[in-house]
């Protein structure tokens, strides 16, 4: 490929990788935090897919399929399907936090005030919404998104251009990152959860001990500053679960490999 009055050669093969591989890593940013918040315009995440694949493009030149439409559109179908697939394992990693937030708005009685998040495209409570804005900050911050990425690039020794991801290993790393998701929500939440129920237990007793102090009547404002209270002091503990996130995101593209 010539470029018009500026004699620049790009050589074919070198084009057809650097397009092949963007779309395995924008199909990525789609799914996986933080970069799937649409927050994050669409131009920008082709711009960063083309600007982290550009220094692999040059490794990448002898996986490219033939110059032909038949051979072209299969690998850009089969790169935006295994990019869709990473994506979506990371996002069930990360998932957890704001699984946590919603467990402490169902048993804290905020769950009520759920509202659409038009930014996450999900429909979240108080807690929910603020584990997981915190999380995705503490990603940025900390350079987590950063040591996924890494983790998304390295997975091209692997699986080629050409190549694609089987479902049954695909089926697998799923159910992984389900169980490991819903234990790591558990964890964060466990605790301040049974504070409330041990809350439920005594108003109980109280209320069978002193029907007409009607304890029930008060259960609302209680849980509701128990949750406030505790929750402030687990919030303090986020860094951790988000640390482990991008661990076990990174575990997820390795199974790849």
């Amino acid at each position: 490929m010539q470029g018009t009055g500026t004699g620049i050669d790009v050589p074919l093969d070198l084009l057809l990788a650097m397009l092949l591989s963007s779309v395995r890593v924008v199909s990525w940013m789609m799914l996986a935090p933080p970069f799937s918040n649409r927050a994050v315009n669409g131009r920008v995440k082709a711009m960063v897919a083309v600007a982290v694949t550009l220094p692999l493009a040059v490794q990448l030149r002898d996986q490219v399929p033939a110059a032909e439409p038949g051979p072209l559109i299969s690998a850009v179908l089969q790169q935006a399907l295994v990019g869709a697939v990473m994506g979506a394992l990371c996002a069930l990693a990360f998932a957890a936090v704001q699984a946590a937030g919603d467990l402490l708005d169902l048993f804290g009685g905020f769950q009520m005030a759920s509202a659409y998040d038009p930014l996450l495209q999900n429909q979240t409570a108080i807690f929910g919404k603020l584990y997981q804005a915190t999380s995705i900050a503490l990603l940025v911050v900390t350079g987590g998104h950063l040591i996924v990425l890494q983790g998304l690039l390295k997975t091209f020794e692997v699986v080629p251009l050409t190549g694609g991801i089987s479902m049954g290993t695909a089926s697998q790393l799923y159910t992984e990152g389900i169980v490991q998701m819903v234990a790591a929500a558990l964890q964060i939440a466990a605790p301040l959860i049974a504070v409330l129920f041990i809350t439920d237990i005594g108003l109980g007793l109280l209320s069978r001990a002193a029907p007409a102090l009607n304890a029930f009547s008060m259960s609302f404002p209680l849980k509701i500053m128990v949750t406030l209270t505790l929750g402030g002091f687990a919030f303090a503990l986020l860094p951790g679960p988000v640390s482990a996130a991008v661990e076990s995101a990174t575990g997820l593209l390795a199974a790849f490999r």
